[in-house]
């Protein structure tokens, strides 16, 4: 195991990959260095003077500037860094050329629905139209599970707050996300629990999810019958026998749609975790499928990479509105566009945003931009997709489903055992972390600091979300785990 990594070799900077101690000599690029101070795992060296005002460089791209003169072998951190991005920006197309590698077909086992879609999971569904039914949602499930049979995995409710009170976009996000689950395909039934009097009633939603198969999808409102829970139980065992028909056979994996997140990111994470993700992406696009890339605030400093990545001059245009339209929400609520890193963020390494976005970009891979998503949007274009999500794990994971990712990759240095509405895969950054927290990492790509190749880790990674596409259960969902978070903006009434 390496003590350092130089990630990029115009790097004025390195990483420690163990801490180094005080006096510690280190040889870059032939030239030996020491520690002026104790540099903690994941956290940055100069390997040079670097001026006040100075350039800070890791990744190839500068990360921020010197607050002070930094000596060479110093610690480089948020004591002696600050940001150097600006507000709104203008950009301009300088497009480079992106490869799109082709690799040999791979099948997986899923579900195909009548209506062409795909399902990795065969479950039940109960989606609260407002959050005055969350308990009765909840006690449906309980005791739906009870009479699942055949191919039904579980009957899962997924309460939320949301429903009433709203107005304006708030009210449109909560309804679109709803109907987004209501038509996903990971559900072989959807029952869509309503109360009667909410903004969001079961009338209104219906005009949001469109045309429905009346034996996937059935609708109780709570208020017009005598017992919701004997109503509830009937139409459930329906919805039970209705999924049960289904089972799994191979489909490909062009078919896939896979969500790419991280939270709790460390220092390793651009080093690790996040490039594997990138690996896994274009090897899935490679065979046709799709990954969709979000939270946008952890793409300041790094957007322009995105940007000239984008197929052709319209999508850079979207692009560029994605960026500009999200740090605005910002500036009309009065926040500092560049809050962020988080503590935690901070204590494994990152020190400013542009050092968290360089990395946290990286889960793109090489591929070309495809398609650009506003909040809520169901994906269209297989490929690589931007959605407009903020970086909130729960939302920006279930803005993931919703767009129709069937399970969501996220990675983490420091964990964090949250799911989303779909199977959510946990990668940690770090070797550590995965020893420690075995009951929530899913995979270790710490090993890429140890003897593993970046090649070889990827298609391991991808071997296993085959596996979990067939069936094989994460750990938050052997924990029974399943959450859902929707974007909030605006005035509750």
């Amino acid at each position: 195991m390496k003590d350092f990594i130089k990630i990029n070799e115009n790097d004025n900077v390195i990483v420690a990959i163990k801490e180094l101690a005080e006096g510690e000599k280190v040889t870059v690029d032939g030239k030996e260095y020491t520690a002026a101070e104790t540099i903690p795992a994941g956290h940055k060296m100069a390997i040079c003077d670097i001026p006040q005002g100075g350039d800070v460089i890791k990744y190839g791209f500068r990360i921020g500037n010197a607050k002070e003169n930094i000596k060479a072998g110093q610690w480089v951190h948020v004591h002696n860094i600050k940001t150097a991005l600006g507000d709104l920006l203008t950009y301009t197309y300088e497009p480079v050329k992106t490869e799109e590698k082709k690799t040999e077909e791979r099948t997986f086992m899923g579900f195909a629905r009548p209506d062409g879609s795909v399902g990795v999971r065969n479950e039940v569904w109960i989606v609260p139209t407002v959050g005055c039914v969350n308990n009765i949602a909840t006690a449906m499930a309980k005791r739906a599970n009870a009479k699942v049979h055949g191919s039904v995995e579980e009957v899962i409710a997924f309460p939320h707050p949301y429903g009433c009170s709203q107005m304006g976009d708030d009210q449109e996000h909560t309804r679109t996300i709803l109907a987004d689950l209501v038509k996903h395909p990971n559900a072989g039934g959807v029952l869509v629990l309503g109360l009667g009097c909410e903004n969001s009633n079961i009338g209104e939603l219906k005009k949001y999810i469109g045309d429905y198969d009346e034996n996937r999808v059935k609708f109780l409102v709570c208020q017009e019958c005598e017992d919701e829970m004997e109503e509830g139980e009937k139409l459930l065992e329906e919805l039970i026998d209705y999924a049960a028909g289904f089972s799994r056979e191979p489909i490909s994996a062009s078919k896939l749609i896979i969500g790419m997140k991280c939270g709790g990111s460390d220092g390793f994470s651009g080093i690790t975790a996040n490039p594997l993700v990138g690996k896994f992406s274009d090897i899935l696009i490679g065979k046709g499928g799709t990954t969709i890339l979000t939270e946008v605030p952890e793409m300041f400093g790094a957007e322009t990479l995105l940007m000239n990545r984008c197929e052709n001059e319209e999508l850079f245009e979207q692009t560029v509105n994605l960026i500009n339209d999200f740090k605005q929400y910002f500036k009309d609520n009065h926040q500092t566009i560049y809050e962020n890193p988080s503590p935690g963020n901070k204590k494994g390494g990152i020190s400013t945003l542009e050092d968290k976005s360089l990395g946290c970009t990286q889960k793109s891979g090489s591929a070309a931009v495809k398609g650009v998503l506003s909040y809520g949007e169901r994906v269209h274009t297989p490929g690589l997709n931007l959605l407009s999500a903020p970086g909130n794990d729960l939302v920006a994971a279930t803005a993931l489903a919703a767009s129709g990712a069937h399970i969501v990759l996220f990675t983490t240095g420091r964990g964090t055992p949250f799911a989303s509405p779909v199977p959510t895969v946990k990668i940690s950054s770090n070797s550590t972390l995965a020893g420690k927290k075995k009951n929530w990492i899913d995979f270790n790509a710490g090993v890429l600091v140890e003897d593993a190749e970046l090649e070889e880790t990827g298609q391991k990674l991808f071997d296993y979300v085959i596996d979990v596409a067939s069936g094989k259960k994460v750990r938050s969902e052997e924990a029974g785990f399943h959450d859902m978070a929707i974007f909030k903006q605006g005035v509750t009434l």
